[in-house]
C-alpha cells in the first residue's frame, strides 16, 4: 500500500480539527430553532444541519451540505434553498459578524425582521424576497456599512422608508410589493438600480430624494399614489434608461431636450397626464420604448414621432388625442409596436396594426375637446 505524504496527511488534520466559533454555532443553532421543523422536508438544506458535527469543517459529506459557507472558522454567508421554510429569523443572526450575504428567500418566514441584523458590519448582500416579514424597516437599516444589495420586494412590510442617503455603497435597493407608505425620502447616492413598486408610496417626486444618484439606471416606481408633474429634472438625470411611473396620480409631464442621454424605456401609463403629447421626448437619442397610454392627453400626435428611427415601441392608446396620425406610421417603412387606439383620431386605418382598436365614440370626443372633434373626414 502506498503511504500518504507527509504534506496529505497534514492538510488532511488541519481541515478535520477545524472548529467554528462557538458564538457562530449558537446564532446557527437560534436560527434553525427559529424555523418550524414540520416545515423543514428531509432533503433540505436545513435538515443536513447536524450539530453533532462542526458546521465549518469539511467536507461535508452528511452534515451541514447546504445553507451556509465559511471563511476558516466564521460563517461568511447564510443562503436558505427555497424549500418553504416557515417560522422566523432569530436575532442571533447578528452574532455572525462575518457575514456577507443572507439570502432567504422564495420561502414563507413571517415576524419584524430583526433590528440586530441591521448592525453586520460586513454584509454586502441582503436578500429576504418573497416571504411574509412584516413590521417597518427600521433608520438602523442605513448603517449598513457594506451593503450593496438590499432586496426585501414581495413581503408584507409597512411604515415609511427610511433615508439611505448615508449609505455610500448601496447601489440596488427593491422593496416592491409590500405595504409601505408615505413620501420618497432621500435616497442612497450611489443607487444603480430602485425598484418600490405596489406600495403605496405618495406625495411629489421631490428633486432632494434625487439629486446627488448621479448613477441611477433603472427607476420602478409603478402602482403607488405619487401625484403632481413628472418634473423635467427627473429624466435628465445622466445615468438614466429605464424609467416605470406608470399607475399612479400624477397630473403632468414635464420634458427637456438633453444635452446626452442613454434613456431606452419610459412608462408614464395609467395616470392622470393633461395636455399635449410631448414633442421632446423624440429628441432623446435612444429612446425605444415610449407608453403614455390611459392618460388624458389632448392634441395631435406631433410629426416627430413618425420620424424616430430609435423608436420600436409607442402606446398611446386611452387618451384624447385628434386629427390623423403623421404619415410616417403608414409609409411601409415603420417598424413601430404598439396601439393609437381608444383615442378621438380620424382616418386611423385599421389595416394598419397601431389603429386596431377602434376610437371613441364622437359623443365623448365631443364632450372632452370642447365640441370641436370629427372622427370622420
Amino acid at each position: 500500500m502506498t503511504p500518504i505524504p507527509a504534506v496529505i496527511l497534514l492538510l488532511l488534520s488541519t481541515t478535520a480539527t477545524t472548529t467554528t466559533l462557538s458564538s457562530d454555532v449558537s446564532a446557527l443553532k437560534a436560527i434553525k430553532s427559529a424555523i418550524n421543523p414540520t416545515t423543514i422536508p428531509p432533503y433540505s438544506c436545513l435538515a443536513s444541519w447536524n450539530f453533532t458535527s462542526d458546521p465549518c469543517s469539511t467536507p461535508h459529506v452528511t452534515h451541514f451540505l447546504c445553507a451556509l459557507s465559511c471563511s476558516a472558522n466564521r460563517v461568511t454567508q447564510l443562503t436558505f434553498d427555497p424549500a418553504g421554510y416557515s417560522g422566523t429569523l432569530s436575532p442571533l443572526v447578528s452574532q455572525l459578524t462575518e457575514l456577507t450575504t443572507i439570502d432567504l428567500s422564495d420561502n414563507k418566514l413571517s415576524g419584524p425582521i430583526p433590528t440586530s441584523l441591521f448592525s453586520l458590519p460586513n454584509l454586502q448582500t441582503l436578500i429576504l424576497r418573497t416571504n411574509s416579514f412584516s413590521g417597518t424597516l427600521p433608520p438602523t437599516i442605513s448603517t449598513l456599512k457594506s451593503i450593496q444589495t438590499l432586496d426585501i420586494s414581495h413581503n408584507s412590510l409597512s411604515g415609511s422608508l427610511p433615508d439611505t442617503s448615508s449609505s455610500l455603497t448601496l447601489t440596488r435597493l427593491d422593496l416592491s410589493f409590500n405595504k409601505l407608505t408615505g413620501p420618497i425620502p432621500k435616497l442612497a447616492r450611489n443607487l444603480l438600480e430602485l425598484a418600490l413598486r405596489s406600495n403605496s408610496l405618495s406625495g411629489f417626486l421631490s428633486n432632494s430624494s434625487f439629486s446627488e444618484l448621479t448613477q441611477l439606471e433603472v427607476v420602478e416606481l409603478s402602482e403607488n399614489f405619487l401625484v403632481g408633474t413628472i418634473p423635467s429634472w427627473f429624466f435628465l438625470q445622466p445615468g438614466l434608461q429605464q424609467v416605470n411611473l406608470a399607475n399612479n396620480k400624477f397630473t403632468g409631464i414635464e420634458i427637456s431636450i438633453p444635452v446626452d442621454s442613454d434613456l431606452v424605456a419610459v412608462d408614464a401609463g395609467y395616470n392622470k397626464i393633461t395636455g399635449c403629447l410631448p414633442v421632446n421626448f423624440t429628441a432623446y437619442p435612444v429612446l425605444s420604448s415610449l407608453s403614455l397610454r390611459y392618460n388624458v392627453l389632448h392634441g395631435p400626435i406631433p410629426e416627430e414621432y413618425s420620424r424616430k428611427s430609435t423608436l420600436r415601441r409607442l402606446f398611446l392608446d386611452g387618451n384624447y388625442l385628434t386629427g390623423m396620425p403623421p404619415e410616417g406610421f403608414f409609409s411601409g417603412k415603420s417598424s413601430v409596436y404598439g396601439s393609437f387606439g381608444d383615442n378621438c383620431l380620424k382616418s386611423c386605418p385599421t389595416s394598419l396594426q397601431l389603429c386596431l382598436k377602434s376610437q371613441k365614440p364622437s359623443s365623448i370626443c365631443r364632450r372632452a375637446n370642447g365640441g370641436k372633434v370629427k372622427l370622420k373626414s
